[in-house]
This record gives C-alpha cells, structure tokens and sequence, in this order.
C-alpha cells in the first residue's frame, strides 16, 4: 500500500508530461472554427473616418473573396500589409476590413501611411461583430465563397508562404 502512495504522485506526473508533449507539437494557429462552409454571420458596420460605406453581409456575396480583421495597435497586422498590398494590387480578390476595436483616427491614420487594400471596410468599435465571426485575436484572415460562406480562416498574419501554399490555392480552387 505505501508503494502504491509513492507511485501516485510518478503517474500523475507522467500524465501532465504527455498531455504537454502532445499539446506542445500542435499548430498553435491550427484553431477550429466552427464557421466553416457556413455562411458569414449577418451583421453591418459603419465606416470608419474619412471611409465610404462601412461593410455588411451582403458586401460579401457574389465573388470570391478576403475578409481581414484587423487593428493599428497590431504588431502582426504590420506585418502582414505588405501582402495585403500585394494582393490587392494584384486584383486578383477583393479584400474587406474588418477594423477591430480600434480608434477611428489612429485606423485612418493607418491606412494613410501603410495604403490601403480594402474594398470595403468597417470598423467594430466594440468587437461584437468579431465575436460572431469566431475571431481570437488580430489579424485573422478569412476566405469567402461567391454564396457567402466561409471557406477557410487564417490566424495570424499572412506571410508570403502561406499565400503562396495555402490562401491563393484555395482561392484558384473557389474561383474554378
């Protein structure tokens, strides 16, 4: 019995260190989401300053497309623009913007600086409309399908390669 008080706390040790292990060699960006191949959730946004137009369900439907979420706070979003730029100015896929939780100058003054490769953009001042898409943080990358529903997601900014191996393989695939 005294054996078995000394093993316990071994066993229990060796759990927490597989369930780490294992937890440890996952995709941190591999996130599930549940809004995939189902529609884009119903919503409307304002513009932001100095923008036409804001940005609503019904922008999202007809052709392929990106929806971007993002902020001017955001180290990664800086990251990503660049790609974003390219993209557009590619004209290959209109890009929307989702401007989250951020100051209405300080996104203007954003774009102002770094360009702007939006289509569309709305600003959800109090990240309603980000909870309903599923977003876990800026910037997250949407692709949507010409009957509006969201095809694939990706978490974190969009470097070369997963434009190049992923996000422009799917749109080439939606566009047929």
């Amino acid at each position: 019995m005294k054996r078995l008080v000394f093993l316990a706390p071994l066993a229990l040790f060796l759990v927490v260190a597989v369930y780490f292990a294992v937890g440890l060699t996952r995709d941190p960006r591999a996130i599930p989401s549940a809004l995939i191949d189902r529609p884009v959730p119903d919503f409307s946004l304002p513009s932001i300053e100095g923008a036409e137009g804001g940005l609503e369900t019904a922008d999202l439907k007809g052709e392929v497309q990106l929806v971007n979420v993002w902020a001017s706070w955001c180290i990664p979003c800086r990251v990503e623009h660049p790609v974003l730029m390219r993209i557009a100015a590619e004209g290959g896929v209109p890009i929307h913007g989702i401007n989250y939780k951020d100051k209405a100058a300080d996104a203007t003054a954003y774009l102002k600086e770094h360009g702007n490769p939006y289509a569309g953009l709305g600003a959800d001042r109090d990240g309603r409309v980000g909870i309903e898409w599923g977003v876990y943080g800026v910037p997250e990358t949407y692709v949507v399908d010409r009957e509006g529903r969201i095809r694939y997601r990706h978490v974190g900014p969009i470097m070369p390669q997963d434009l190049e191996t992923t996000i422009l393989p799917i749109l080439r695939e939606l566009k047929g």
